[in-house]
Protein backbone atom coordinates (compact mmCIF):
# COMPACT_ATOMS: atom_id res chain seq x y z
CA UNK A 1 0.00 0.00 0.00
CA UNK A 2 1.54 3.57 -0.71
CA UNK A 3 1.45 6.04 1.82
CA UNK A 4 3.97 8.61 0.39
CA UNK A 5 5.09 9.69 -3.00
CA UNK A 6 8.24 11.79 -2.95
CA UNK A 7 9.13 12.80 -6.48
CA UNK A 8 8.86 14.96 -10.02
CA UNK A 9 5.30 17.13 -10.78
CA UNK A 10 4.70 16.88 -13.57
CA UNK A 11 1.71 18.48 -14.37
CA UNK A 12 -1.20 19.89 -12.31
CA UNK A 13 -4.99 19.29 -13.87
CA UNK A 14 -7.35 20.08 -10.84
CA UNK A 15 -8.25 18.37 -9.18
CA UNK A 16 -5.91 15.69 -10.79
CA UNK A 17 -1.46 15.79 -10.50
CA UNK A 18 1.00 13.45 -11.99
CA UNK A 19 3.92 12.54 -9.84
CA UNK A 20 7.16 10.85 -11.22
CA UNK A 21 8.47 8.36 -9.34
CA UNK A 22 11.46 6.67 -10.37
CA UNK A 23 10.35 6.84 -13.73
CA UNK A 24 6.88 6.02 -13.07
CA UNK A 25 4.12 8.03 -13.02
CA UNK A 26 1.15 8.33 -11.35
CA UNK A 27 -2.08 10.15 -11.11
CA UNK A 28 -3.32 11.73 -7.89
CA UNK A 29 -6.44 13.61 -7.24
CA UNK A 30 -6.04 16.19 -4.51
CA UNK A 31 -7.79 19.33 -2.57
CA UNK A 32 -7.78 22.54 -3.65
CA UNK A 33 -6.48 23.50 -0.48
CA UNK A 34 -3.84 20.98 -1.20
CA UNK A 35 -2.81 22.31 -5.44
CA UNK A 36 -2.66 25.80 -4.05
CA UNK A 37 0.46 25.30 -2.37
CA UNK A 38 2.23 22.93 -4.28
CA UNK A 39 5.59 23.68 -5.76
CA UNK A 40 5.86 25.07 -9.50
CA UNK A 41 5.50 21.94 -12.15
CA UNK A 42 8.94 20.29 -12.57
CA UNK A 43 9.84 20.87 -8.64
CA UNK A 44 10.32 18.02 -6.47
CA UNK A 45 7.09 17.49 -3.91
CA UNK A 46 6.05 15.23 -1.03
CA UNK A 47 2.91 14.06 -0.65
CA UNK A 48 0.94 12.00 1.99
CA UNK A 49 -1.20 9.22 0.46
CA UNK A 50 -4.97 8.01 0.71
CA UNK A 51 -4.69 4.34 -1.33
CA UNK A 52 -8.36 3.52 -1.89
CA UNK A 53 -8.82 -0.12 -3.87
CA UNK A 54 -12.01 0.37 -6.07
CA UNK A 55 -14.20 -2.49 -8.20
CA UNK A 56 -12.51 -0.75 -11.72
CA UNK A 57 -9.06 -0.16 -9.88
CA UNK A 58 -6.69 1.80 -7.99
CA UNK A 59 -6.97 5.74 -6.37
CA UNK A 60 -4.70 7.64 -5.25
CA UNK A 61 -5.09 10.74 -3.16
CA UNK A 62 -2.26 13.58 -2.01
CA UNK A 63 -2.36 15.88 0.90
CA UNK A 64 0.31 17.85 1.87
CA UNK A 65 -0.61 17.91 5.39
CA UNK A 66 -1.15 15.27 7.59
CA UNK A 67 -4.46 17.16 8.94
CA UNK A 68 -5.88 17.05 5.66
CA UNK A 69 -5.58 13.64 4.71
CA UNK A 70 -7.09 12.76 8.22
CA UNK A 71 -10.09 14.74 7.51
CA UNK A 72 -10.45 13.24 4.27
CA UNK A 73 -10.43 9.45 5.95
CA UNK A 74 -12.84 10.55 8.58
CA UNK A 75 -14.80 12.59 5.69
CA UNK A 76 -15.30 8.83 4.19
CA UNK A 77 -16.67 7.35 6.86
CA UNK A 78 -19.34 9.25 6.88
CA UNK A 79 -22.82 8.04 4.88
CA UNK A 80 -23.31 9.54 1.85
CA UNK A 81 -19.60 10.67 1.32
CA UNK A 82 -17.53 9.96 -1.13
CA UNK A 83 -13.99 10.78 -2.29
CA UNK A 84 -15.33 13.28 -4.60
CA UNK A 85 -17.82 14.99 -1.99
CA UNK A 86 -14.54 14.85 0.33
CA UNK A 87 -12.08 16.38 -1.84
CA UNK A 88 -14.77 18.82 -2.70
CA UNK A 89 -15.25 19.55 0.54
CA UNK A 90 -11.60 19.91 1.68
CA UNK A 91 -11.34 22.38 -1.65
CA UNK A 92 -14.16 24.51 -0.18
CA UNK A 93 -13.30 24.98 3.30
CA UNK A 94 -10.24 25.12 5.81
CA UNK A 95 -9.24 22.36 7.79
CA UNK A 96 -9.65 24.00 10.97
CA UNK A 97 -12.46 25.24 9.67
CA UNK A 98 -14.25 22.72 8.64
CA UNK A 99 -13.34 21.03 12.21
CA UNK A 100 -14.87 23.95 13.98
CA UNK A 101 -18.40 24.31 12.00
CA UNK A 102 -18.59 20.20 12.75
CA UNK A 103 -17.79 20.69 16.59
CA UNK A 104 -20.44 23.69 17.31
CA UNK A 105 -22.73 21.46 14.79
CA UNK A 106 -23.58 24.91 12.54
CA UNK A 107 -25.67 22.78 9.88
CA UNK A 108 -26.50 25.56 7.96
CA UNK A 109 -23.24 26.82 7.43
CA UNK A 110 -22.02 23.14 6.48
CA UNK A 111 -24.86 23.37 3.94
CA UNK A 112 -23.01 26.10 1.91
CA UNK A 113 -20.24 23.64 0.75
CA UNK A 114 -20.39 22.27 -2.46
CA UNK A 115 -22.22 18.93 -2.76
CA UNK A 116 -23.18 18.81 0.82
CA UNK A 117 -26.81 19.12 1.56
CA UNK A 118 -28.88 19.23 4.65
CA UNK A 119 -29.39 15.43 5.51
CA UNK A 120 -24.89 15.08 4.84
CA UNK A 121 -24.62 17.78 6.78
CA UNK A 122 -26.93 16.51 9.83
CA UNK A 123 -24.52 13.27 9.07
CA UNK A 124 -21.16 15.20 9.38
CA UNK A 125 -22.00 16.39 12.62
CA UNK A 126 -22.90 13.27 14.49
CA UNK A 127 -20.82 11.46 12.84
CA UNK A 128 -17.40 13.71 13.15
CA UNK A 129 -17.93 15.63 16.46
CA UNK A 130 -15.80 13.24 18.28
CA UNK A 131 -12.90 12.29 15.83
CA UNK A 132 -12.26 16.58 14.71
CA UNK A 133 -10.06 16.55 17.39
CA UNK A 134 -7.96 13.53 17.30
CA UNK A 135 -7.48 14.98 13.54
CA UNK A 136 -4.90 17.40 15.37
CA UNK A 137 -6.73 20.95 14.49
CA UNK A 138 -7.84 23.57 17.77
CA UNK A 139 -11.33 23.81 18.45
CA UNK A 140 -12.50 26.30 21.20
CA UNK A 141 -13.53 25.30 24.51
CA UNK A 142 -16.87 23.84 25.51
CA UNK A 143 -18.80 26.56 26.91
CA UNK A 144 -19.98 29.70 25.05
CA UNK A 145 -20.67 31.86 28.34
CA UNK A 146 -24.19 30.06 28.27
CA UNK A 147 -22.79 27.31 31.39
CA UNK A 148 -21.32 24.03 30.64
CA UNK A 149 -22.79 21.21 28.14
CA UNK A 150 -23.94 18.18 30.17
CA UNK A 151 -21.76 15.39 30.57
CA UNK A 152 -24.19 12.31 30.86
CA UNK A 153 -24.81 10.74 27.15
CA UNK A 154 -28.82 11.39 27.36
CA UNK A 155 -28.34 15.06 27.77
CA UNK A 156 -25.31 15.66 25.45
CA UNK A 157 -27.58 13.57 22.93
CA UNK A 158 -30.67 16.01 23.45
CA UNK A 159 -28.38 19.11 23.06
CA UNK A 160 -26.47 18.02 19.93
CA UNK A 161 -30.28 17.02 18.16
CA UNK A 162 -31.22 21.07 19.09
CA UNK A 163 -27.84 21.88 17.27
CA UNK A 164 -29.28 19.85 14.32
CA UNK A 165 -32.68 21.90 14.34
CA UNK A 166 -34.68 20.20 17.14
CA UNK A 167 -36.62 22.50 18.91
CA UNK A 168 -36.16 21.35 23.02
CA UNK A 169 -38.89 19.43 23.78
CA UNK A 170 -38.69 17.10 19.94
CA UNK A 171 -35.19 16.58 20.95
CA UNK A 172 -36.20 15.56 24.84
CA UNK A 173 -39.35 13.10 23.39
CA UNK A 174 -36.68 11.00 20.38
CA UNK A 175 -33.66 11.27 23.00
CA UNK A 176 -36.42 9.62 25.88
CA UNK A 177 -38.02 7.55 23.21
CA UNK A 178 -34.29 5.95 22.33
CA UNK A 179 -32.18 5.70 24.99
CA UNK A 180 -31.27 3.00 26.95
CA UNK A 181 -29.35 2.22 30.03
CA UNK A 182 -25.34 2.16 28.80
CA UNK A 183 -25.41 3.81 25.30
CA UNK A 184 -23.45 6.56 24.60
CA UNK A 185 -24.44 9.67 23.54
CA UNK A 186 -23.09 9.00 19.89
CA UNK A 187 -25.44 5.63 20.12
CA UNK A 188 -28.73 7.81 21.16
CA UNK A 189 -27.92 10.26 18.38
CA UNK A 190 -27.86 7.97 15.95
CA UNK A 191 -30.94 6.15 17.25
CA UNK A 192 -32.89 9.69 17.54
CA UNK A 193 -32.06 10.16 13.99
CA UNK A 194 -33.77 7.11 12.88
CA UNK A 195 -36.39 7.08 14.82
CA UNK A 196 -36.82 10.95 13.75
CA UNK A 197 -36.82 9.89 10.30
CA UNK A 198 -39.23 6.76 10.35
CA UNK A 199 -36.35 3.80 10.03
Amino acid sequence: MIGRLRGTLISKQPPSLLVEVGGVGYDVDAPMSTIYDLPATGREVTLLIHYAVKEDGVSLYGFLHETERAMFRNLLKVSGIGAKIALAVLSGVATDDLARLVHAGDVAALTKIPGIGKKTAERMVVELRDRVEAVGVRLPGATNGAGALPTDPVGEATIALQQLGYKPPEATRLVGKVAAEGDTAESIIRKALRAALGS
